[in-house]
């Protein structure tokens, strides 16, 4: 069983940065693919960004191209979502997924995080 734990939330201002983090527990937690998603208050939880096991393919929802970008080191167990520019808009609950890859596009499994409070003032 894989445990997740984010981190790196916090209050920022519109057009600043952060970078969440998400620790996997376990030794098989580098064959998985891993997803960021999002939920706002009163919203349903939605797809932000995956990243590919071996760390060579990722996807994102449009809200975050160009503006998010994830990434993996796999030795730490570990999974990052840089995210610049941010928006009022992207203020939400972070969860970080476990999960794989079905035609090109991401699936999640049953193993979530507890989740890490991004808000974006204006």
């Amino acid at each position: 069983q894989v445990q997740l734990v984010e981190s790196g939330g916090g209050l920022v201002q519109a057009g600043g940065s952060l970078r969440l983090s998400c620790v996997g527990s376990g030794r098989t937690f580098s064959t998985y693919d891993v997803g960021w998603f999002r939920q706002a208050p009163g919203k349903e939880r939605e797809f932000v960004a995956a990243i590919r096991r071996s760390g060579t393919g990722t996807y994102y929802a449009d809200s975050a191209r160009g503006r998010f970008t994830i990434s993996r080191d796999n030795a730490k167990n570990t999974v990052y979502l840089q995210m610049n520019s941010l928006k009022p808009a992207d203020t939400a609950v972070y969860y970080c997924n476990l999960g794989g890859e079905n035609s090109g596009s991401y699936f999640s499994l049953d193993y979530w995080g507890k989740g890490t409070l991004v808000t974006v003032s204006s």
